[in-house]
C-alpha cells in the first residue's frame, strides 16, 4: 500500500474530528510539517492538538505476516509534545478509513534513520466493527486500533489505555466495553477511580458509536426528512437515552440533519405514529411571541411527507419509543 498524500492525512483527520462529534480547523502553514496541528471544539471544550501521522504498511518481515507499521520519517528525536493540549501518534489505513494510535511516550526518543512503530492488522478489522480494539505485543505495549467515529474518544483517553498492558483486569474490562459488552458497578469498583473512568467512557463511546453506525446504515446516511447525506447526518434517539426504558436498538433511533436534529431534541417538530413529522404548533407560537421565528416557514415547508424509512421493517421508528417520547417532549395530545 503506497503512502496517502500529507493533504490527504489532514483531511482524514479533520474528516474524522467531524464524525466523532468535534469541529476542527488545521493551524500549521506547512501541510507537511510535523507534528501536525489543529484546533479543536469539543463538548464545549476548546483544546489543541498535535498529530504525527503516517500510512500503515506492511511490516514485511515474513514471520509477521499480518504485522503493519508506521515508518517516522522527516521527524527528529525526541518528538515535541504539545504543552498546551494531548499529542497523538498515528497510523491511517486508508483501505478502510481506520487509525492505529501509538504511545507516543514511549516512541517519543529514538535512535536515527527510520524507526517504525508496529500494529497486527487484526486489530483494524476488529475495530472496523467494535469501534475500538487493542493489540497487546509481546512487552505489554498496548497498540489501539479504532473507528473514525472514536478519534476523539480515543484522543481524550490516550494516555491511560495505552498503560493499560500493565493492568489485565482493566484492560480486559476495556476490551468488553469496546465490544458494547454489559459492564455493571459491580465489574469496576476494584479498579482505581482513574481507570473506573476509561472503562466507563469507553463503553459510552462504543454504545454511542455502535447507534450510530446502525442507525445512519439503515437510513443510507440520508436525513430521514430531507434526504441529504453530504456526511451532515445524525443519528437521533426518539426517546432520550436520559429516559427509564429508552434503548441503543436501531427502532429507538432516526437519521437526522443537525438543525432537524436540534429541532426534534427541543420539541420543536416530532415524529408521529404514522411516521410523518409534524410541527408542534404550540412551540411554533412561543417562538413567534418571542419574535424568533425567522426561517420558521422554510423549516415547515420541509415537513408533510412521510419519512423516509429504512428498507427493513425491523428498523422502523418503534410505536412504543414514539409515544413515549412525545409525551416526555409535551406534545400536545400526548400527554
Amino acid at each position: 500500500m503506497p503512502p496517502v498524500s500529507p493533504s490527504a492525512l489532514v483531511d482524514s483527520v479533520l474528516n474524522a474530528i467531524q464524525q466523532s462529534g468535534g469541529m476542527g480547523v488545521y493551524t500549521s502553514n506547512n501541510i507537511r510539517t510535523h507534528p501536525r496541528e489543529f484546533a479543536v471544539q469539543y463538548l464545549g471544550e476548546a483544546f489543541s492538538l498535535w498529530i504525527y501521522i503516517w500510512t500503515l504498511t506492511r511490516g514485511g518481515r515474513p514471520s509477521l505476516p499480518h504485522e503493519y507499521r508506521i515508518q517516522m520519517t522527516s521527524v527528529d528525536s525526541p518528538l515535541r509534545l504539545n504543552p498546551n493540549g494531548y499529542t497523538a501518534l498515528l497510523g491511517y489505513f486508508p483501505d478502510e478509513d481506520m487509525f492505529a494510535g501509538f504511545d507516543i511516550q514511549g516512541h517519543r526518543t529514538f535512535t536515527t534513520g527510520s524507526p517504525s512503530v508496529q500494529i497486527d492488522i487484526s486489530a483494524i478489522h476488529v475495530a472496523w466493527q467494535d469501534g475500538l480494539a487493542f493489540h497487546e505485543k509481546e512487552n505489554r505495549e498496548i497498540a489501539v486500533a479504532f473507528r473514525s467515529d472514536q478519534f476523539l474518544n480515543y484522543i481524550r483517553n490516550a494516555n491511560i489505555l495505552h498503560q493499560l498492558g500493565d493492568d489485565a483486569p482493566a484492560l480486559d474490562l476495556v476490551v468488553r466495553a469496546a465490544k458494547s459488552e454489559e459492564i455493571v458497578p459491580q465489574d469496576i469498583q476494584s479498579l482505581p477511580v482513574e481507570r473506573q473512568r476509561i472503562v466507563t467512557n469507553v463503553s459510552r463511546y462504543a454504545r454511542d458509536g455502535s447507534f450510530r453506525q446502525r442507525v445512519l446504515s439503515a437510513y443510507e446516511h440520508r436525513c430521514a426528512v430531507t434526504r441529504a447525506q453530504l456526511k451532515l447526518v445524525d443519528a437521533a434517539h426518539i426517546l432520550p437515552v436520559s429516559v427509564e426504558g429508552s434503548s441503543d436498538h436501531v427502532s429507538n433511533g432516526i437519521a437526522l440533519s443537525p438543525t432537524m436534529h436540534r429541532a426534534y431534541d427541543h420539541g420543536l417538530i416530532f415524529l408521529d405514529e404514522n411516521y410523518y413529522i409534524r410541527l408542534n404548533d404550540r412551540k411554533a407560537t412561543e417562538l413567534r411571541n418571542q419574535g424568533l421565528d425567522a426561517g420558521l416557514p422554510q423549516l415547515t415547508a420541509l415537513l408533510g411527507d412521510r419519512i423516509q424509512l429504512p428498507a427493513d421493517r425491523n428498523q422502523w421508528p418503534n410505536q412504543e419509543f414514539i409515544v413515549r417520547a412525545n409525551r416526555y417532549r409535551r406534545i400536545e395530545t400526548y400527554y
